[in-house]
C-alpha cells in the first residue's frame, strides 16, 4: 500500500493521471469560538512538557500569563516561540526538566501545568510505567515541591488509573504531595467542550491551601452529542461537519488522534487502533498519509476515494485555531498535535482554576 501510495503521489504532483475528487475543504468548525480571550487575571504559569502548546493556549486565552515553558524537543520549542510571545521558551538541552534548579522560580509562579509523557501508561506506548525511560512524573512532582505554587495541574491518559498502576500513583504521585497539597483527580472528555474528537484524559489538580481546594469545581460540559438530552445548549459537531465535508448521511466525532511520535517509527497517520480505523472508514475520511496542506490533500486522493486529511484538519479536530502555527515535518506536527491537551479543554479547566483565586468582582482572594 505504501509503495502504491508513493507512486500515486508522484503522479498527482506531476499532474499525470490522478483525478481530483475533493476540492480543498472550507471548515465549518472554528475553535476560536470556544477560546474567547479573557482579560488578564494576574496569575502566572510555568509550563512543563509544553509540547505543541495545547495547555499553554488554553490558559493564555483564559487570562493567565506564562513565565516560562520547558520542552525537550527542539521542534516543539520552535512552535512555542512562534505562538507565545511573552513566555521564555526553553527547549532541547535547556528544556530538559531533569536538570533545572526549580527553586529559582519560587515566589514567581502561581500555577504549574503540564502533561508528563503519557507513553509509559498508554496502550500505544506498551504501558511499561516506571520501567519506561520516558516516565517524567517524578520530575514534575519535584518541580512542584521545590517551587510550591498555589496550584498545579497535570494531564495524562486514563490508563494511568488502571489497577496495574495503582501502586505507582500512590507512591510516586500522591505520597510525596501528602500533607502539602490537596489533590483531586478526574477525567475530562474533549467532546464535552465542543471538540469534534473522542478523547478522554485524566487531570490531577492540587491546591496548596485547603480552602482553595474546596472552592474548586470540576468544569461542567458546555456541549452534548447530537441526539442527547440537551442540558447545556450547544451540540458538538461531527468530524465531517467540522471539516466542511458534504453530508453522506453519517457523522460522528473523529477517533482519538494518535501522535506521530508514538510507536516504533515516525508516522504520517493518525490511527490509534483497528477499531478507530473502522470509524474513519465509516466517516469516509482517510487517516493515513496526512499531507502538509489542504491543497496537497485535494490533489492526492487515496485509492478508496475518501477524503484525505491535512495537518490543518488534524489540528482543527484537536481544537487548535487555524492561526496556531506548527513547525516541522508532517510527522513532527502530528506528534505535537496528538500529544497536546485539546485547547478548549484546558481553557475551561483554566477558567475553573481562575475562579478559585479571583472573585466575581475581579479581585484576588
Amino acid at each position: 500500500m505504501s509503495k502504491r501510495s508513493k507512486e500515486r503521489k508522484a503522479k498527482a504532483l506531476s499532474g499525470n493521471g490522478i483525478k481530483v475528487i475533493h476540492k480543498p475543504n472550507n471548515p465549518k468548525f472554528d475553535p476560536d469560538s470556544l477560546l474567547k480571550p479573557l482579560r488578564k487575571n494576574g496569575l502566572r504559569c510555568l509550563s512543563l512538557f509544553s509540547g505543541g502548546g495545547g495547555f499553554d493556549l488554553g490558559f493564555e486565552r483564559a487570562g493567565f500569563s506564562h513565565v516560562a515553558c520547558y520542552e525537550l524537543l527542539e521542534i516543539c520549542g520552535q512552535t512555542l516561540s512562534k505562538n507565545l510571545k511573552e513566555a521564555k521558551i526553553y527547549s532541547g538541552k535547556n528544556g530538559d526538566v531533569r536538570s533545572v534548579n526549580w527553586k529559582s522560580y519560587k515566589g514567581k509562579v502561581d500555577i504549574i501545568h503540564g502533561g508528563p509523557p503519557c507513553q509509559p501508561f498508554s496502550i500505544a506506548g506498551d504501558q511499561r510505567g516506571h520501567l519506561d525511560e520516558r516516565d517524567m512524573w517524578p520530575f514534575f512532582i519535584q518541580a512542584v515541591l521545590e517551587i510550591e505554587p498555589k496550584c498545579f495541574i497535570a494531564e495524562n491518559v486514563p490508563g494511568l488509573l488502571d489497577a496495574k498502576f495503582g501502586q505507582y500513583v500512590k507512591e510516586v504521585i500522591e505520597k510525596p504531595l501528602h500533607n502539602k497539597y490537596h489533590l483531586k483527580k478526574f477525567i475530562l472528555k474533549a467532546e464535552d467542550f465542543g471538540v469534534p474528537q473522542t478523547r478522554s484524559r485524566i487531570f490531577f489538580v492540587g491546591f496548596k491551601n485547603k480552602k482553595d481546594s474546596e472552592r474548586f469545581e470540576i468544569p461542567e460540559p458546555t456541549h452534548v452529542k447530537n441526539g442527547a438530552l440537551n442540558l447545556y445548549g450547544s451540540v458538538v459537531m461531527g468530524a465531517r461537519e467540522a471539516l466542511g465535508l458534504r453530508d453522506i448521511g453519517f457523522d460522528c466525532s473523529a477517533p482519538t488522534i494518535r501522535s506521530g511520535f508514538t510507536g516504533p517509527r515516525n508516522t504520517t497517520g493518525v490511527i490509534n487502533s483497528s477499531a478507530s480505523f473502522k470509524v474513519w472508514e465509516k466517516l469516509q475520511i482517510w487517516p493515513n498519509g496526512v499531507q502538509k496542506t489542504r491543497d496537497l490533500s485535494s490533489r492526492f486522493p487515496p485509492e478508496n476515494k475518501h477524503f484525505r486529511l491535512s495537518i490543518q484538519d488534524c489540528a482543527l479536530l484537536q481544537g487548535f485555531p487555524e492561526k496556531w502555527c506548527f513547525d516541522g515535518a508532517v510527522y513532527q506536527v502530528l506528534g505535537q498535535i496528538g500529544n497536546s491537551v485539546c485547547p478548549p479543554v484546558s481553557y475551561n479547566l483554566a477558567k475553573s482554576i481562575a475562579r478559585v483565586f479571583i472573585s466575581s468582582d475581579g479581585r484576588s482572594r
